[in-house]
């Protein structure tokens, strides 16, 4: 997984025939979300099928995603092997997302690439986007959101309800909005999340 990408910003105009693209990319994407989201916890085989489909990437046996989720096109979602998703979270992917192994992401967490500009002039005619990317082994808590830009470090924990606008360094528990270091998590605080990757109640 690429640890280090670019913090580089792109700039689409809604105007333009790259944006058009998208925008049907997002509708399919949008499309293929709401049919996974008529799953329910005991469909784990076709949410595999139709998240792979999202992504245009298979997942293995080990990934779990309790539905609802919602995304943008989800094509530039990546994740790794035993990565747990909980519900109603959302992942607007237009500046990509990589998810390394062992990820547990809580219920309402928000992964958003893309914003607007910032100036008044350009804010309904210019989509912002930026990547982000989660480390092995992090813990996302309930209702926190990462934004675009942001890379967060192995081992890491986001707190409940954290905004995270700057990197995370590994092992470390951040909370807070914006989101700032409380502490350095010791070598035996590690969070091993191969026996829970399946567990609601871990989140």
């Amino acid at each position: 997984m690429n640890t280090d990408p670019s913090r580089h910003t792109k700039r689409v105009a809604t105007s333009s025939s790259e944006w058009a693209a998208e925008a049907d990319d997002i509708r399919r994407g949008m499309r293929l979300a709401a049919e996974l989201n008529k799953l329910g916890i005991d469909d784990g085989r076709l949410i595999r099928e139709l998240f792979g489909e999202l992504t245009g990437q298979p997942v293995d046996e080990s990934f779990t995603l309790l539905p609802p989720f919602y995304t943008t096109s989800g094509r530039r979602i990546r994740v790794g092997h035993k990565v747990f998703i909980n519900q109603c979270c959302t992942i607007y992917d237009l500046g990509g997302v990589e998810i390394g192994d062992l990820v547990m992401i809580g219920p309402n967490v928000n992964l958003i690439t893309t914003g607007h500009a910032m100036a008044p002039s350009e804010r309904r005619k210019i989509i912002e986007s930026r990547p982000i990317v989660i480390g092995r082994n992090v813990w996302i808590a309930t209702g926190a959101t990462i934004l675009g830009g942001v890379t967060v470090g192995d081992n890491a924990v986001v707190g409940a309800g954290a905004v995270v606008t700057h990197d995370v360094p590994p092992n470390t528990f951040v909370a807070g909005v914006p989101a700032r270091v409380v502490r350095q998590l010791e070598a035996g605080e590690d969070r091993d999340v191969s026996s829970a990757a399946c567990a609601p109640a871990a989140l």
